[in-house]
């Protein structure tokens, strides 16, 4: 093994005044020579050396790229590299570590501005997502705002025109309405400013270089007065917290909205309804329907219950129980008969029980709407239909949503769907 010769400082800074560093980091500057600072606070960097009368130091304007490796591999004796927050988080500290020995390395992190920002806002932030779209494209972006976290901290990089690039993956993603967007400026320095930002206005234009963006969910209050006639988007149903994601996405439920054929009136059973966007969309177009919505999580009544009053509407029942308990142990002339029905959330099994069982009581021209992501369970489902006399109908739903990236646009594929049809023939 070499043997270390040298050790190199790694200091974490949130503040460039001299006297907020520890007397143990203070000491440590004054006794070091050789400083290797960023380019973007160099000046400010260098004063500190200035005000040392005893000695003159070697301060080296740095960038996070080979010469400053190589730099410090010439260093004989200790030195000091200066980076800000923690280096080990979105810092310098990863390239250290693939080009140093970590015998020859000594972190010292200070708050990182992610801290300092939530701090500030006064918000918790255990829950927070942090992603860095510095010197890099937005995927990690698009993939942590799919699953809508409660907040998002953004580290961002003016080359890639970063505010830009976020506001359309906001809008792309249908969340524009969703966040609150924070702009934190020289977060810990004398010029600190946070503010927040309309995204429906055009960005300031005399942002700091030293920012990062702060997304929180916003407490939106919800009017159906706004409400399109067809097509609601995504973002007006609440879902589960820890399961954002878990609805029928708003282009397979427009399909499956067209595919039921809704009447003027009758009943429409939403099986396995989630927080309830389809048969809820359904109740919107037709107000006259009679809706049941069934579904055994524990808290997806409250879920529909939320979800109802956004959209103006009342369904008939909710029952929070497995259907198999539902079709067992209920009188189903209590239900009344559905007239349409959407069986969605169950296994292939349920699924079979619940169209032979509908199979009795669905009239001439009833339909039975079946999404389906298991390819496995076409076949048999489908046969089944048919054999209770159903009329069937298969469609793949596969759609793209384009998505801003650093280079330009990229085509998104949602998860395709299965949508199985069945109209009843004869008794």
């Amino acid at each position: 093994m070499t043997e270390v010769n040298r050790i190199i400082h790694v200091i974490g800074i949130n503040s460039y005044k001299f006297e907020d560093l520890s007397f143990k980091l203070q000491n440590l500057f004054l006794n070091t020579d050789n400083i290797a600072v960023p380019n973007s606070y160099f000046e400010e960097i260098k004063s500190w050396s200035d005000n040392d009368l005893n000695k003159k130091k070697s301060i080296f304007s740095s960038s996070s790229n080979n010469e400053l490796v190589e730099w410090l591999r010439s260093q004989k004796t200790d030195v000091i590299l200066i980076s800000r927050g923690d280096p080990l988080w979105f810092g310098i500290g990863r390239i250290l570590l693939e080009n140093f020995s970590k015998d020859e390395l000594i972190f010292y992190p200070s708050n990182t501005c992610i801290q300092l920002a939530f701090s500030k806002l006064k918000i918790p932030w255990q829950e927070n997502v942090n992603v860095s779209i510095h010197g890099r494209d937005s995927t990690r972006l698009i993939e942590a705002l799919k699953e809508r976290p409660s907040s998002l901290a953004i580290i961002t990089d003016s080359n890639y025109k970063s505010f830009e690039i976020i506001k359309k993956n906001l809008s792309e993603l249908n969340l524009i309405d969703f966040y609150d967007f924070w702009l934190c400026e020289e977060i810990g320095l004398d010029k600190e400013n946070i503010r927040k930002l309309n995204l429906k206005e055009s960005f300031p234009s005399d942002i700091s270089n030293l920012n990062i963006v702060v997304l929180t969910k916003t407490k939106k209050k919800y009017s159906n007065n706004n409400l399109p006639l067809f097509g609601i988007n995504d973002i007006v149903f609440k879902t589960f917290d820890d399961r954002p994601n878990l609805l029928t996405k708003r282009e397979v439920r427009i399909q499956i909205l067209a595919d039921l054929e809704l009447p003027k009136n009758g009943v429409l059973w939403d099986i396995g309804a989630g927080c309830g966007s389809i048969g809820l969309e359904a109740l919107k177009l037709r107000p006259n329907l009679d809706l049941f919505c069934i579904d055994k999580r524990i808290g997806s009544k409250s879920l529909i219950l939320e979800n109802s009053k956004r959209l103006g509407v009342k369904p008939k029942f909710i029952f929070e129980e497995d259907v198999s308990n539902t079709l067992n142990s209920r009188n189903l002339s209590f239900f009344k008969k559905p007239n349409r029905c959407v069986i969605g959330g169950c296994d292939k099994k349920t699924k079979l029980q619940i169209i032979n069982k509908l199979a009795q009581v669905m009239s001439i021209g009833d339909i039975i709407v079946i999404p389906i992501i298991d390819i496995q369970t076409i076949k048999e489902l489908k046969e089944e239909l048919e054999y209770k006399n159903f009329k069937t109908n298969l469609n793949l739903i596969q759609t793209y949503k384009s998505l801003s990236i650093a280079e330009g646009i990229r085509l998104e594929p949602n998860n395709p769907v299965f949508l199985l049809k069945g109209k009843k023939q004869i008794k």
